[in-house]
């Protein structure tokens, strides 16, 4: 029916759904949407704008953690280091690969910010800055949703109403293979209006750095099937 041009209103949720129901790929998930005139509201699926030069670029920045991220907060891709940062990246849900998301719901990525308040509240004040620009789009609509339906703490923060921009700022994380690391992040932006970007945590002090390097060769372990439990350092 979607092909025939009907003009039949499919919401974004049966969508989603029926993309699950039919596992369709990427290319096919889009087609879909495309036909019916939808916005996919499902982050971290293979995106266009993610090319090879910047996942090279992702690979060259190692042992500093990077990924690029969309305004909504959605990974759209990481390098090893970044993976191992705050939690098994890898192992979470593609359709949960979202900082807001994993900061509200996710324990492990939780448990590994020092200022986890503090984050939490800046977080959901530039995502409501962000929003401004996005009010009529399902795919804000729905995380937004999402958020207040799973997190009291997410809904007791936005209702204080906060409105923050992007800056660039010093940050602590307590990583469960090498301990504890402060780095300076810094988004740089892939366009002229704020919207996707690559972050970038480059280490504040030597200690840091030493500890993103091992933090790093874990990755690679991992990536070669040969990962071991690393003690943690506090």
């Amino acid at each position: 029916m979607l092909e025939q041009a009907r003009d039949i209103q499919v919401s974004v949720q049966v969508l989603d759904a029926l993309a699950r129901t039919l596992m369709l790929d990427p290319s096919e998930r889009s087609h879909l949407f495309q036909l019916a005139g939808a916005v996919d509201p499902t982050p971290a699926t293979a995106c266009p704008s993610v090319t090879p030069a910047m996942r090279a670029v992702l690979e060259q920045l190692e042992p500093y953690p990077a990924c690029l991220q969309n305004s909504r907060y959605d990974i759209l891709a990481h390098n090893r280091t970044y993976g191992l940062l705050l939690c098994d990246l890898e192992a979470v849900p593609p359709e949960d690969r979202n900082c807001m998301i994993l900061s509200y719901t996710n324990q492990d990525w939780q448990s590994s910010i020092v200022h986890l308040e503090e984050t939490q509240r800046l977080m959901a004040a530039r995502f409501r800055a962000a929003m401004a620009g996005h009010l009529g789009e399902p795919a804000w609509k729905m995380l937004l949703g999402r958020l207040r339906t799973e997190s009291p703490a997410f809904r007791e923060v936005w209702e204080r109403h906060e409105v923050v921009s992007h800056r660039s700022k010093r940050k602590e994380f307590l990583n469960r293979h090498v301990g504890r690391i402060l780095v300076d992040h810094t988004d740089l932006w892939l366009s002229p209006d704020v919207g996707p970007r690559m972050v970038t945590y480059v280490p504040a002090d030597e200690e840091s750095a030493v500890r993103l390097e091992k933090l790093h060769e874990i990755a690679l372990q991992g990536a070669r099937g040969t990962a071991r439990p690393a003690p943690t350092h506090r």
